[in-house]
């Protein structure tokens, strides 16, 4: 009764509320207007900015944030001045895919060890270096040499997407780094040559992987850092008989 009353007077309330407040109200950072229907959120009459207007692969119109709206070239780039660069929602893009990527490659590193084994160890980092199937926990016992390599790597790679960033400027496509299908002199070991529209479903594809890779990236590392355990022994215990199973059955009838 209180919650119906309640919803009642916040229902009159808004009645009164003046109509530049509600118009203001549909505006994100930078005066832009949230006025598109939304496609992940059918609810929502305007819930996607004028800056998603579904050019982009994967655009289903979820900002309700409204981080799309934001000045991100003079973040990102202050030397070009947003004179001779990509455009805000595109440089939004690139990170969106770099930190997709990464978080791809850090599921894998999650589930491979214990699934698959992990490198043999030696005299000189020890044994059992590489036996921790716990990613958290191999941190602590890996060579410091073997996590250089790693950084190094990572660090030459990021090196050569921002000269690429640099070099490409506006005409550049976000997380494009010359492998595979595309338009220039690339790297394309598997000849892959799809279709305008095959090419767009793959683009759709990899941003989809991304955004569930960081999803699935962060719930692996807070269970591993919480358990202690890597992923196959907690998949493991899950699909396990409880205790009080056995005992149960001695009064529950088959079949039921």
């Amino acid at each position: 009764m209180k919650l119906a009353v309640i919803a009642s007077l916040l229902t009159s309330a808004a009645a009164f509320t003046p109509s530049s407040t509600k118009q203001a109200a549909q505006k994100a950072l930078n005066a832009v207007p949230f006025n598109r229907p939304s496609e992940a959120l059918p609810f929502s009459k305007n819930g996607c900015p004028a800056t998603l207007d579904g050019s982009l692969p994967g655009d289903a119109g979820f900002d309700p944030v409204g981080f799309s709206t934001t000045p991100i070239v003079d973040l990102f780039d202050s030397k070009s001045g947003g004179k001779d660069t990509m455009s805000d929602l595109y440089w939004l893009r690139e990170a969106e895919i770099t930190h997709g990527r990464i978080a791809q490659l850090a599921v894998v590193g999650f589930i491979w060890p214990a699934l698959f084994g992990t490198f043999p160890g030696n005299e000189w980092t020890g044994v059992d270096a590489y036996s921790y199937v716990n990613p958290l926990e191999a941190l602590d016992h890996v060579p410091g040499f073997a996590v250089s390599q790693i950084v190094a790597a990572m660090s030459w790679v990021e090196l050569k997407r921002v000269s690429l960033i640099k070099e490409q400027g506006a005409s550049r496509i976000p997380g494009d780094l010359l492998l595979g299908q595309g338009p220039g002199d690339r790297i394309n070991p598997f000849g892959l040559n799809y279709t305008p529209e095959e090419f767009y479903e793959k683009q759709v594809q990899e941003i989809k992987h991304c955004r569930l890779a960081m999803l699935g990236a962060f719930g692996l590392y807070c269970q591993a850092a919480n358990s202690g355990l890597d992923i196959k022994s907690q998949l493991g215990a899950a699909l396990q008989y409880p205790e009080w199973y056995a005992k149960a059955g001695y009064f529950i009838p088959e079949g039921i």
